[in-house]
């Protein structure tokens, strides 16, 4: 613990962690602040002014990055007859149904995202209570309960991030990898801010961003400037 609370305070040292920097200056900076041995992911932490405790401000949704999120995505996908060949030659790694529940509830689960078609859904609750507390159930907002399964293993494949505000109003996500160019991670962080934005409920009052930072897997986090990311749309 002191070698790290040691890596972290020379890590603090080359920002100003009491300036709100505008995004193009923190990817730069944070670029600069890789020190682990693998590619450290580049993760956005948010704080909104919204109590999820009220239904209509739950924020929770999906968006794909343009730039993809630099890990391979295992894809499971719940589906018979012909949406199960659908979702093979789309490049699921595994498809099923009844044998697939059966693994789930053994405990055996390579994926990442799981996802069904609408008509399955009452076989999928049967894990409920195992998929839901590891953020695996898939769900209509998200993109992961469809019957066009060859369109969400194509987005998962291709960099799908979810997101779900905390009983805190936070929202964290991985938005790629450190050693992305600086476009890459613009495009991939601007389009996930975009797609907050759009998720602002009508009944939310004040500053939708109250907060915002940067920051690697295992860095100090540098603080953004709020009205820029609330400037994009």
């Amino acid at each position: 613990m002191a070698k790290l609370t040691k890596r972290l305070k020379e890590l603090s040292q080359k920002f100003d962690s009491s300036k709100d920097y505008a995004l193009n200056e923190a990817i730069d900076v944070v670029k600069t602040l890789a020190s682990a041995k693998f590619d450290e992911t580049i993760e956005l932490a948010l704080r909104l002014n919204v109590d999820p405790r009220h239904a209509d401000q739950m924020i929770r949704g999906s968006v794909v990055l343009p730039a993809g999120t630099g890990k391979k995505v295992r894809v499971a996908v719940i589906a018979k007859d012909a949406k199960a060949d659908e979702a093979k030659n789309a490049g699921a790694d595994i498809v099923g149904s009844d044998e697939l529940i059966e693994d789930i509830q053994k405990g055996n689960m390579n994926f990442d995202v799981l996802i069904a078609t609408p008509n399955l859904m009452g076989l999928v609750g049967k894990v409920g209570r195992i998929l839901g507390p590891k953020g695996l159930m898939p769900n209509p907002k998200t993109g992961t309960v469809t019957m066009d399964v060859a369109q969400a293993v194509h987005n998962a494949k291709s960099g799908q991030v979810n997101f779900r505000v905390d009983k805190q109003g936070n929202i964290h996500a991985g938005l790629g990898k450190v050693s992305f160019s600086k476009e890459q991670l613009w495009d991939n962080i601007s389009t996930f801010v975009k797609a907050i934005n759009k998720h602002k409920p009508a009944s939310a009052k004040g500053r939708y961003i109250k907060n915002a930072a940067l920051s690697l897997t295992m860095s100090p986090s540098l603080r953004l400037e709020t009205q820029e990311l609330l400037d994009m749309k």
